[in-house]
C-alpha cells in the first residue's frame, strides 16, 4: 500500500466481515423486489399513488424514512473525532470531484446526444427528444447524497472519507448545480428547487448524522466498542431490508409506466448505464494511478457514478412538467440506480486483490 495510505488511520475493518445468507444472495433479493414492485405498482396503483403523495418539496417521506434505516447503521461506524485525518486523502477527494463536476455532466450530455438524438431517435417520440436529453443531463449534474453510504458500506469503504466527500459535494452543489445545468441545456435561468435541495440535505445528511452521533456516543459511553459492534450487527439486517423495501416502493411508483412504455425506458437506460460504468471505472483507475488505498478508491468510484435523483426529478418536473420526457428520463435513473450500483459494488469488491497488488 502507498505511503499516503499508511498516513491515514483508516477505519475499514482489518479482516473481512463474515457474509451471511441474506447478504450472499442480495442480487437475487434485489431482482425479486424489482419484479414485486413492478407487479404491485400495476395491480395496486391507488395504493402507491397515495404513498407517492406523502411528500414535502418533492421529497417522499416514506422513502426518506427507509433511507434513514439504511444509512444510520453506516454513519454509526464513523469516528467523527478522526474526520480531520481525511484531508490526507486529498487525492481520492480530488478524483471524485473531478469526475462529479468535470466529467459526468458533460459525458452524459454527449451520450444523450448520441443515443437519444441519433442512434435510437427513430424509436422515440420526436417531440420529446430534447426533453429526454435534458432529463439525462439533470440526472448527471448532481452527485448522490444519501445512498452512497450504503454502497460504501457494502464494499468496506472508509466511512470517514465517504461522509467528507458527500459534505464537499453538497457544498459545491449549492453553487454549481444551476450554472452547470444552464450551460449544458442552454437555458439562461435555471429554477433550482431550493426547497427540495435544502430539505434533502437536511433529511438525508444533517438529521441522520446528528442521530448517529448521539446514538454512537450513548452506546460507547455505556458499553464501549463491544456494545457498538453488537448494535451494528443487530442493525445490519434492518439496513438491507430497508434497501429492498425502497426498491419495492420505487418500482411500485412506476409499475404502470414500466409496463406501458418498456421500449422507451429501455432506450433511456442505455446512456445511463454507460455513464455509470464509465465514470465509476475512470474514478477507480485514476485512484489506482495515484496509489490511493482501496477503502478510499472504492467509495470514490461509487460516489463518482451515482446520482442525486431526488433533486433531478424535482428539477425536471419544475422545468418541463410532470408528464415530460425529462421527468421520465430522471425516473429511469431512479429505477436503475440500485441494481446498477450494486453491480459496481460487486466489481470494486472482487477486484480488490488486483487493485492492492498493483498499488503495493
Amino acid at each position: 500500500m502507498s505511503s499516503a495510505g499508511n498516513e491515514l488511520a483508516l477505519s475499514a475493518p482489518s479482516k473481512p466481515a463474515r457474509i451471511g445468507f441474506f447478504e450472499r444472495y442480495l442480487t437475487l433479493w434485489v431482482l425479486l423486489c424489482i419484479v414485486a414492485g413492478t407487479v404491485l405498482g400495476h395491480l395496486l396503483p391507488g395504493t402507491f399513488e397515495a404513498i407517492g403523495h406523502m411528500q414535502v418539496a418533492q421529497v417522499n417521506l416514506p422513502v426518506a424514512v427507509l433511507i434513514w434505516l439504511m444509512i444510520i447503521p453506516m454513519l454509526l461506524k464513523i469516528d467523527f473525532g478522526a474526520m480531520g485525518n481525511v484531508r490526507r486523502q486529498w487525492k481520492g477527494i480530488g478524483v471524485t470531484l473531478f469526475i462529479n463536476w468535470a466529467v459526468k455532466p458533460f459525458s452524459m450530455a454527449l451520450l444523450g446526444w448520441i443515443f437519444v438524438r441519433h442512434v435510437f431517435a427513430a424509436y422515440l417520440p420526436t417531440v420529446q427528444l430534447d426533453s429526454y436529453v435534458a432529463g439525462l443531463i439533470l440526472l448527471a449534474a448532481a452527485p448522490c447524497t444519501a445512498m452512497v453510504f450504503v454502497w460504501s458500506n457494502l464494499c468496506n469503504g472508509e466511512p470517514n472519507f465517504t461522509l467528507s466527500q458527500v459534505a464537499v459535494n453538497d457544498a459545491i452543489m449549492v453553487v454549481a448545480f444551476a450554472p452547470l445545468v444552464g450551460l449544458l441545456l442552454g437555458i439562461s435561468a435555471i429554477v433550482v428547487p431550493w426547497n427540495t435541495l435544502i430539505l434533502s440535505v437536511v433529511l438525508y445528511i444533517v438529521v441522520p448524522v446528528l442521530m448517529s452521533v448521539a446514538l454512537r456516543h450513548m452506546v460507547l459511553s455505556r458499553g464501549g466498542q463491544k456494545a457498538l459492534q453488537h448494535l451494528l450487527g443487530r442493525l445490519g439486517p434492518i439496513s438491507l431490508t430497508a434497501l429492498l423495501l425502497t426498491l419495492v416502493v420505487l418500482f411500485g411508483f412506476q409499475g404502470q409506466q414500466i409496463l406501458a412504455q418498456p421500449l422507451v425506458i429501455a432506450i433511456l437506460a442505455v446512456p445511463i448505464l454507460i455513464q455509470v460504468y464509465f465514470n465509476a471505472g475512470l474514478a477507480y483507475v485514476l485512484n489506482w494511478m495515484f496509489r490511493v488505498p482501496h477503502c478510499v478508491a472504492a467509495p470514490s468510484a461509487l460516489i463518482g457514478a451515482s446520482n442525486f435523483f431526488e433533486l433531478a426529478v424535482a428539477t425536471a418536473v419544475g422545468l418541463f412538467g410532470v408528464h415530460s420526457g425529462a421527468a421520465l428520463a430522471t425516473v429511469v435513473g431512479v429505477l436503475i440506480e440500485v441494481p446498477v450500483m450494486l453491480s459496481v459494488v460487486r466489481i470494486v469488491t472482487v477486484s480488490k486483490g488486483w487493485y492492492e497488488t498493483r498499488t503495493a
